[in-house]
């Protein structure tokens, strides 16, 4: 397969598979010694969340706007190492000061990958033909489902086994193994000097208009912040699925999670398979319809095999959710803006999703769980319904402008002021 044989698709892979063996190692290892240092205590434990939230909000637009300024490969690498140094840093204090330098860990993993990631949007932008990018993408976000399934047992069997020591340990050894297998990525560009400069605030400027220009990335925006309210409205409710709908204890929630896991699993490899065929708007407009119908099954559900089916059909879909918007962002923006416009997209799904997880505690009581669901759904089929207009044959994702010529005409002279 030609996608096999792209040294970029290798590399990638490579590198993404350690980073997610580090990553949920931290994630667990790190969550479960805390519990065990404050006794379970919640204040504690919501810091860790912190850590890891709270960068995607300060940072995500910084690191994209300076991704779009830097040459990806090196700043990719950079972050790798900057990483494990920062992890190997807190090895030493933890061993010779206090335990409470773990929350560092997150924090630090969690800004630089606000540099990283959008990097690694540009590269796939770079070196992957367009005929081979959603299959792409299809691969990576499968590589991403079964580390749902398999990375919190990785990370508690490590923590477990070894103690926390060791499971810092990994994280560092996993973040240098993932910049030397960046290395082998084919090297940045070299770009001619331009002769007009621009300062960050004024790049900064130029990704919100070049966001508002287009019409694709503006409907996608307004997708993103309704799909960011639906699933910051049931994720805390999981739950309850379990303790009231299906009056069972909370540790069955373990089975819900895992029908989400296979199907994810099972759904990214039916996206490899006709990746090609569909159309990425089409295929995040299935994959929200679907998974609104999977919602209301598992709202309805007092049965727990209709709603272990309702988790499935959901997770099926979550890879055409996730592929068709990766790949709508990558068609719809020219390699000089891929940074700003996943920094600006980014924050406004997780910030729609922190909104609505805030107070859907407080909403449960007076709307019901089964509401809450039908909400959520709803929600969902609004976000298709905006994105509508994207589905007609007559667009074409990956032109210039993304839409009409005035938009290209508009938007082109920013972008030739960059450099990539």
């Amino acid at each position: 397969m030609g996608l096999f044989r792209n040294r970029f698709v290798q590399a990638i892979l490579l590198s993404g598979l350690l980073l997610q063996i580090g990553i949920w190692v931290r994630n667990y290892a790190i969550l479960l010694f805390v519990m065990e240092m404050t006794n379970e205590d919640p204040f504690a434990i919501s810091m860790i969340y912190v850590a890891e939230f709270v960068p995607i909000f300060v940072f995500s637009f910084i690191g994209g706007t300076f991704a779009d300024r830097w040459r990806p490969k090196r700043t990719m690498i950079w972050c790798d190492l900057l990483s494990a140094v920062s992890v190997f840093v807190v090895l030493l204090t933890l061993m010779f000061a206090t335990w409470h330098a773990v929350f560092f860990a997150t924090l630090i993993s969690a800004i630089l990958s606000q540099f990283s990631q959008p990097s690694g949007m540009k590269l796939f932008k770079l070196h992957v033909p367009e005929e081979l990018m959603q299959m792409g993408m299809s691969l990576y976000q499968t590589m991403f489902a079964l580390f749902m399934i398999l990375g919190p047992v990785l990370g508690t069997f490590v923590y477990q086994s070894y103690g926390i020591n060791v499971a810092i340990l990994i994280m560092g050894v996993a973040f240098l193994l993932s910049a030397a297998a960046l290395t082998l990525l084919p090297a940045d560009r070299q770009e001619e000097k331009k002769e007009i400069s621009t300062t960050v605030r004024e790049e900064m400027a130029q990704g919100f208009r070049y966001v508002l220009q287009s019409r694709s990335l503006t409907l996608l925006g307004g997708c993103f912040m309704l799909a960011g309210l639906a699933i910051g409205l049931i994720q805390p409710l999981s739950v309850f699925l379990v303790t009231e709908r299906l009056g069972l204890d909370k540790e069955n929630l373990q089975w819900l999670m895992m029908a989400n896991g296979i199907g994810m699993i099972v759904g990214g490899g039916l996206a490899m398979v006709f990746a090609r065929k569909i159309a990425p708007q089409r295929l995040l407009a299935f994959g929200m319809v679907v998974s609104a119908v999977g919602m209301l099954i598992v709202g309805f559900s007092t049965n727990l095999w209709l709603t272990l089916g309702g988790q499935l059909l959901s997770g099926l879909v979550m890879p055409a959710i996730q592929i068709g918007i990766s790949t709508l962002i990558l068609q719809s923006t020219e390699s000089s803006f891929v940074g700003r416009v996943n920094g600006i997209l980014n924050p406004l799904f997780m910030g729609s999703m922190v909104v609505t997880m805030m107070v859907s505690g407080v909403l449960k009581p007076l709307v019901t769980l089964v509401g809450m669901f039908t909400v959520a759904a709803v929600l969902f089929v609004i976000g298709v319904i905006v994105i509508s207009p994207l589905l007609g044959s007559s667009y074409k994702p990956g032109t210039a402008g993304n839409g009409s010529d005035s938009e290209a005409s508009a938007v082109k002279p920013m972008g030739e002021m960059m450099e990539p």
